[in-house]
Order: C-alpha cells, then sequence, then structure tokens
C-alpha cells in the first residue's frame, strides 16, 4: 500500500498531541517521550522525501489530491516541490532539536508538549498545501499555539508580547483572507487550487490589489519593515525553543507565500512591485543591522539580525534573476540553521546565568570552552565568513540583484558589514577580556544541549563548502518559476 507520506508528515505531531493529551497529568518524562518520538517520525520521513525526491523535475511530486468540500471546490491537495523541500526539512529538523532543547521546560509540560506538537502541524501544511483554502486554515492554526506558548511560557512581559504578535499576524491575516477570496471569486469555475489559478492571467489592476492585500499578510510575517515591530517582543519573552521556531520556520511562511502564492498567480504585479520590495529590503537590511548593533540584550540582537538578513531574501524576490531567486530561497533555509543556533546558545547562557545583558559577561570563553567555540563557529557563518552556508546565498543574491538594482545591492553591503560588527562586538562582550568573577562556577554546554547544536554546524558547514547539496533541490523549480514569470510578463 502506498504510503501518504506528506499526510503522515502534517499529522504524525497531530497524533502525538492526542496521545499527550490521553496521558495523565504528572507523567513528564512519558509526555517528552512522545513529543520526541513523533519529532523524530517526521524527522525521518522527511529524510525519506528527500532521498526518494527527483532532483531533475520542476513540478509537484508526492502529490495528494482529494475532494473536501464539493459545494465550495474545494480540495484536500497536498504537494512537494524544489521551492518547498528545503523549508520542509527545516521544520522537521528544528522541530525535533528545539523539541530536545524543550526539556528543560517544567512547567504544565502536558500543555506545553501539546500546543508545540499542534504547532508544527500547522507549520508542514502551510510548506504542504496546494489549495488556498488549506493553506489558510494551517497558516491560521499556526498562530494560536504560538499565541499561548509565548504567552504562558514567556518571560516577564509575555502576555504584552503574546498579544501583539497576535493582533500583528491576525490583521495581516484578515487582508491575506481578502486576496484569497479576490482569487477565487474571479477564476472561472471558482477554485482555491493554486496550481490552477497559475493558469489564469488576471487584469494587472486587479493582481496589483490582490498582491497588496497578500503583500500585508506576507509582510508582517516575514517581517517586513515597518511591520517588524512585533518580533524583538515576540522573540525575547518566548522561551528559548519556540524563538527558534518562531525564527527558522515561522518567519520563513511569509517568504515562502510570496514564492508560492503571490509570484506564480500574480506574475505582472509582483514585476510591478518589484523596485518597491527592492526599496523595503534595503531599508530592513540596513536598519536591522544598524538597531541589532545597538542592543544590549543578547536575545534582541539576534531577533533584529533576523529582520536584516531576512532582507536579502525579499531583495532576491525583487529581482527577476536566477541567482538572486535561487540565493534567496536558499538564504531562507541558512538563516533557518544559523539562527536557530544562536537562539539555542541564547538560551544555554540564559539558563545558567538568568540574564541575557551582554555587559554583564566577559571572559567566559575561559569557563565555557566547548560554548564559546560553537558561538564563535555559528557567529562567524551569521556574519557571511565564506565557507560556511551563510556567505552563499548572500553572495548569490548580491551577484544576481547588482546588474538589475546597482545602488541597492550596494547599499545592501552596508548590512554585511554590520553584521560583522554587532557580531564580533557580541563574541568581544561576552566571551573575551578578563573573567568577571560573578561567573567563575559556570558549567560548560552539557551533552543534549551539543547534541541540539551539531546537526545545524553540519548543515552550515555542509552548504558553505559544497552549497549543490542543497541548489539540486530548488534548482529546476527555481528555473520553471522563472521561465513562468518571464512569459506572462512579456505577454
Amino acid at each position: 500500500m502506498h504510503l501518504p507520506i506528506l499526510s503522515c508528515l502534517v499529522f504524525l505531531p497531530l497524533v502525538g498531541m492526542i496521545l499527550i493529551m490521553l496521558v495523565p497529568r504528572g507523567r513528564d518524562n512519558l509526555i517528552r517521550g512522545i513529543a520526541t518520538i513523533a519529532t523524530a517520525l517526521v524527522l525521518g520521513l522527511t529524510i525519506k522525501l528527500l532521498a526518494a525526491f527527483d532532483q531533475t523535475q520542476s513540478g509537484m511530486q508526492f502529490v495528494e489530491h482529494a475532494q473536501w468540500i464539493r459545494e465550495l471546490n474545494v480540495f484536500y491537495h497536498l504537494g512537494v516541490d524544489g521551492i518547498s523541500i528545503l523549508m520542509i526539512f527545516a521544520t522537521a529538523l528544528l522541530g525535533f532539536l528545539a523539541c530536545v532543547a524543550s526539556f528543560g521546560i517544567t512547567e504544565r509540560t502536558k500543555e506545553y508538549f501539546a500546543l508545540y506538537l499542534l504547532l508544527e502541524t500547522g507549520m508542514m501544511g502551510t510548506f504542504l498545501s496546494l489549495d488556498l483554502f488549506l493553506f489558510y486554515i494551517f497558516w491560521e492554526v499556526v498562530l494560536v499555539p504560538m499565541y499561548f506558548l509565548i504567552g504562558v511560557w514567556g518571560g516577564p512581559r509575555k502576555e504584552y508580547a503574546a498579544i501583539k504578535f497576535f493582533l500583528y499576524t491576525l490583521a495581516g491575516s484578515m487582508f491575506m483572507l481578502i486576496g484569497i477570496l479576490a482569487l477565487y471569486f474571479n477564476h472561472t469555475p471558482h477554485t482555491f487550487d493554486m496550481i490552477e489559478l497559475t493558469k489564469n492571467s488576471f487584469a494587472l489592476y486587479f493582481q496589483q490589489l490582490v498582491f497588496l492585500a497578500l503583500f500585508f499578510g506576507f509582510a508582517i510575517k516575514v517581517p517586513i519593515f515597518p511591520f517588524h515591530t512585533w518580533l524583538p517582543d515576540a522573540h525575547v519573552e518566548a522561551p528559548t525553543p519556540i524563538s527558534v521556531l518562531l525564527a527558522g520556520v515561522l518567519l520563513k511562511m511569509g517568504t515562502y507565500g510570496f514564492f508560492r502564492i503571490s509570484y506564480p498567480i500574480l506574475p505582472q504585479a509582483a514585476h510591478w512591485f518589484g523596485p518597491y520590495m527592492g526599496v523595503l529590503a534595503v531599508i530592513g537590511i540596513v536598519y536591522g543591522g544598524f538597531v541589532a548593533f545597538a542592543q544590549k540584550d543578547f536575545k534582541k540582537m539576534v531577533a533584529y539580525s533576523s529582520v536584516s538578513h531576512m532582507g536579502f531574501v525579499l531583495l532576491g524576490l525583487a529581482v527577476f534573476t536566477p541567482a538572486a531567486m535561487n540565493g534567496a530561497l536558499l538564504q531562507m533555509f541558512n538563516h533557518a540553521m544559523i539562527t536557530g543556533g544562536l537562539f539555542l546558545l541564547v538560551g544555554v547562557l540564559y539558563d545558567r546565568a538568568h540574564t541575557r545583558e551582554m555587559d554583564a559577561f566577559g571572559g567566559v570563553w575561559s569557563k565555557m570552552p566547548v560554548y564559546g567555540s560553537i558561538l564563535i563557529f555559528i557567529s562567524l557563518a551569521s556574519l557571511g565568513l565564506p565557507g560556511l552556508s551563510g556567505f552563499v546565498s548572500e553572495f548569490m543574491v548580491l551577484m544576481g540583484s547588482y546588474p538589475v538594482y546597482r545602488w541597492m545591492t550596494i547599499a545592501s553591503c552596508i548590512g554585511i558589514l554590520l553584521a560583522a560588527a554587532y557580531l564580533l562586538y557580541m563574541i568581544q562582550r561576552v566571551l573575551l577580556g578578563p573573567l568577571n568573577p560573578k561567573w567563575s562556577r559556570l558549567p560548560d554546554i552539557n551533552k543534549r544541549e551539543i547534541f541540539t547544536l551539531v546537526p545545524l554546524m553540519i548543515f552550515i558547514l555542509a552548504v558553505g563548502v559544497y552549497p549543490k547539496i542543497a541548489l539540486q533541490y530548488i534548482g529546476p523549480s527555481i528555473e520553471h518559476l522563472l521561465h513562468l514569470l518571464a512569459g506572462k510578463i512579456a505577454a
């Protein structure tokens, strides 16, 4: 019997959630075990999916298609291609590693892991859906557990951060819903099917309005300047594993929406809005870099660095060249690995010192040599050191955007300089200099924490040295998308 592997990826965490809800309260080890097994199974199936994925094909693979709501012409429609495959793997990997990192959660463990698995179901469903109705449901499913995971298990200002996150994201979702309904009612016959909608040629004015509606939904999730103000609060107050998923997966849902929906369905509007998206990208890159440099809180610095680094994804989207588009999609994956690692490292230090003020440290490397070495490695990847993954994707975006938007590309390089400045300054304040006597008994990073970081380091190094291992998956789909865009824009 054929295994519906995509449905298994989506609903295995949901099965784990139901099992956890049946476990009596207080059986924390059993609850953690169920959550770990569920996320490990998802990761194992994702590795199987990668192995069976045909890298030469640009179309959808492993498609699952079934009638769902006949009256509305809604289908249960899942599929995977080069645009989604890397983010599916990143979701599975970070979902498993962040679950292991969640073992330190001791308050209301049952509810935490149940919501955690629901969150993974929503994230997986978003990246696999090929029906706009289904896509929107999974998009909204993510919102609910994330609200509670921040609001219940977060820091001192958790309620404020959770409500701010909820309101921003809900406002964006309302605009997105308007755009989805507009597409549905302006296609004959009415359909939510993404593949069918790409075959239609809507009027430019209609495309521009719908693109703008979808833009607000996706831009808030990325987040693109000036819709970014919810992000630092959410990151700072969220527990460490949730910050990992927020930075590594949730932000990518916004840029994925551009790749999957806005560009193939509304190509002329995407081309028309390209220069404006480029301007917003440059502002985000430079602004995020300057604000990250000004931070004293370690976690807030990493949060603002995400605003800067995600700007390169938007810049790549603004330029219709193969190098830029491939670089943008690769940057989504690389940022997930790098920033996920940085948030895990922030959590390691906070669990021991109970502070994130970088000026409060100094000389920590002498007491935590393994931790310090890993922090330097991932920081160098984040600032774009050649030979590590961060360099490859950002260089591809800049190389692809330079012939089209020369001055935007040059201005974006300021963000790379700022990344080097704030990350090296962080290393100086936290790891180097004389040891603060207050931290003379800090224990080094333990085996469980190393276990959550080593896989990320492997991918950071592997993609940096041999980018083809990732590009071979995404190249054909990006080529197909650009061919589709060129044909419709010319027409």
